[in-house]
């Protein structure tokens, strides 16, 4: 395997929390026409800051997935198809896309979007080294070796697995759990015959993308009602985290904790309360980590302002009930400076409010 600058090992006193600015898609309002809150990914970061849970020091700089990397997946063809503005507009869902120079939609779409999945990747190995990581972006589950769709345009998911199992010795077994309010046929599409990868799929049956050929790759199957709220999502999604992980034993779990489910999004059209969303990601990580499997967590969909909020407050409440392995914490407020970095990216934040 090519080498690649993702699997080098960041100081030992950053938390296993990934991230970086260049994540942020904005320019000249155009993100705007898009339901998603591009700048979601920040305010998170933001959120953790004024919480003094993270500094920037802190956490875990993303960096860029190159061609070479995007390759461990990707068809060279898909990768060149990107470099039509018209396909990338259609892909993230912003028609006027369609109309910049690509040099611009490369700059300001995709390269955000591979920084992300860098994220994803370097995340992989965290979680493996470190028993969690938290990658503040990426999740694209819409998207396989040779397609996108969806916002999602390189797939994260599937190249996180296939760099773990190429790459990292004694991971050889991957669970999928894919808690999006959409059907992941992304992943399911590059894992479909590969009995190394369990996927479990909990989703809105009528919404998008309704791929019929896809579901055949997921394992354990939970198709969800318009409107399904709190009570019954927590109590399926506890029976059938359990289930998939009593009857396949991973050696890493990916957890696409997508925030879609959450009640008014326009496009999930289930109706959870946030507060149901913290709960949902504890279960998901209470299970994990009582069986000593590391996880690792990407962001996915979430169309609402009040996304980031809640994705914050549930990394805090994951925190607080000490299911983030509490070494790191120790070791990372052991760092003198902290009071000050603390107190400087306050200042920051300041500034941008």
């Amino acid at each position: 395997p090519h080498r690649t600058e993702l699997y080098e090992d960041p100081p030992s006193g950053c938390w296993p929390i990934v991230y970086s600015p260049d994540y942020n898609i904005t320019f000249m309002g155009l993100e705007k026409l898009h339901p998603f809150d591009a700048g979601k990914w920040g305010k998170i970061i933001n959120f953790l800051k004024e919480e003094k849970l993270i500094a920037d020091d802190l956490i875990v700089q993303a960096r860029e997935a190159t061609d070479e990397d995007l390759l461990v997946v990707h068809t060279r063809r898909y990768l060149n198809k990107l470099k039509w503005s018209f396909v990338v507009a259609t892909i993230t869902e912003i028609p006027p896309v369609a109309f910049l120079p690509n040099f611009v939609v490369q700059r300001k779409v995709l390269k955000p979007l591979r920084t992300q999945t860098g994220g994803t990747i370097m995340a992989g190995k965290l979680a493996v080294d470190r028993g969690w990581a938290i990658n503040i972006g990426g999740g694209f589950h819409h998207c396989s070796s040779d397609k996108g769709g969806g916002f999602c345009a390189y797939a994260d998911i599937t190249l996180a697995i296939k760099f773990l199992f190429e790459r990292v010795q004694g991971v050889s077994r991957a669970t999928v759990i894919d808690l999006d309010a959409h059907q992941g046929n992304g992943h399911e599409r590059d894992f479909m015959d590969d009995p190394r990868v369990y996927i479990m799929d909990a989703y809105n049956r009528y919404i998008y993308p309704g791929d019929g050929f896809a579901k055949r790759a997921i394992k354990r199957k939970v198709e969800l009602e318009w409107g399904t709220e709190d009570t019954e999502y927590l109590q399926k999604v506890h029976t059938h985290v359990e289930g998939a992980l009593n009857e396949f034993k991973p050696d890493i779990i990916v957890y696409n904790a997508g925030t879609d489910v959450l009640d008014g999004d326009p496009l999930g059209g289930l109706a959870i309360s946030p507060q149901g969303i913290v709960k949902r990601d504890e279960l998901v990580f209470r299970a994990a980590r009582s069986r000593r499997i590391p996880v690792l967590m990407v962001t996915s969909g979430g169309y609402q302002k009040r996304t980031a909020r809640i994705i914050a407050d549930s990394i805090l409440n994951l925190h607080s009930l000490g299911l983030l392995g509490r070494e790191r914490a120790a070791c990372a407020l052991g760092s003198p400076s902290l009071d000050q970095m603390v107190t400087d990216s306050a200042k920051d934040f300041s500034n941008l409010s």
